[in-house]
């Protein structure tokens, strides 16, 4: 049976790219908050946590769910911003259940396992998914995958695709990442690497259409080959690094939201400093998707068209 693709968050960074590039071979439906009017399809203004999801997956026959609707710049309305990644989760799941879809993908994150000091060198799909309470984001990702687990014990009929991305990139990122890279100085925590993994934006939405036309299940980190310290990720952009104490910076960060001028607090020194390693070897090995670029393509890749832009 050719599938019948509904898209949730296709007004979004990966869920435009994702919606244009299975438009060519599927018909394709996507929900969002927000209007996309170049879309090449039909794109329903809804919320993930709207019970009418169900309705519009029964009228539209639809058998394949890629839920991208996610919260990304967290931290401003944790209740908020739970009951939307959490809750509308659920309910995207449940109105899947009960319309009779066969298949989810569902975009989780490497931030599921945790920003640890005792994390080891390379994460793979085995390592517990432990989140950091403190990190609105990393601990909406777990609560979010424990759910799915308990999904996949009581209605295995909902087969479920969980993918696990390193942070992305690709010719027009811009995002809160991305600002790390646009300072003048790059911010090292004295004694970290502070490595990161990137993953191509094209290769992203090439995996999940991999998946979608194997009907493929299961749980995979997705990453490319490879890691880059924040020294490497410096001289790649011809910057200098600003290394500091974890305890300064933390300092800094809590009396600047105490003042008022912070949106964020001590807990993102565990984001500088901890940030977990995927290894893809799964990907590539099991899922059968092997990433064009490694992290270090994709990151130069980036570099090139932003500067090309003026944002760097």
């Amino acid at each position: 049976m050719q599938p019948k693709i509904l898209i949730t968050g296709v007004a979004g960074y990966v869920g435009g790219l994702l919606g244009s590039r299975l438009a060519r071979d599927f018909t394709v439906i996507g929900t969002d908050i927000r209007p996309r009017p170049e879309a090449p399809f039909a794109v329903h203004r809804m919320d993930v946590r709207d019970a009418a999801l169900s309705d519009l997956l029964k009228a539209q026959a639809i058998t394949h769910v890629v839920h991208l609707a996610s919260v990304l710049d967290s931290g401003t309305d944790r209740a908020r911003e739970f009951d939307i990644d959490v809750n509308g989760t659920r309910n995207v799941v449940e109105c899947c259940l009960e319309a009779g879809v066969g298949h989810v993908t569902v975009t989780s994150s490497g931030a599921a396992y945790g920003y640890h000091a005792d994390n080891p060198e390379w994460i793979d799909e085995d390592q517990p998914l432990r989140g950091n309470p403190e990190i609105a984001y990393s601990d909406h990702k777990r609560r979010v995958e424990e759910m799915l687990a308990q999904y996949r014990q009581s209605h295995p009929q909902l087969r479920q695709l969980v993918l696990r991305p390193g942070t992305i990139l690709g010719a027009s990122t811009q995002n809160l990442i991305t600002n790390l890279f646009r300072a003048k100085r790059i911010l090292a925590i004295r004694g970290s690497k502070s490595p990161f993994v990137f993953i191509w934006d094209e290769d992203v939405v090439a995996a999940i259409e991999h998946g979608l036309r194997g009907d493929r299940c299961g749980i995979y980190n997705m990453a490319g080959d490879g890691a880059l310290s924040v020294h490497e990720i410096a001289a790649i952009l011809g910057k200098p690094v600003l290394t500091l104490p974890a305890g300064l910076v933390s300092a800094a960060l809590r009396a600047a939201r105490l003042l008022g001028k912070g949106r964020y607090g001590p807990e993102q020194v565990k984001f500088l400093r901890y940030r977990p390693v995927l290894s893809n070897t799964r990907l590539k090995q099991e899922f059968g998707y092997r990433p064009q670029k490694t992290s270090e393509e994709t990151f130069r890749f980036y570099v090139q068209h932003a500067r090309a832009r003026g944002d760097l």
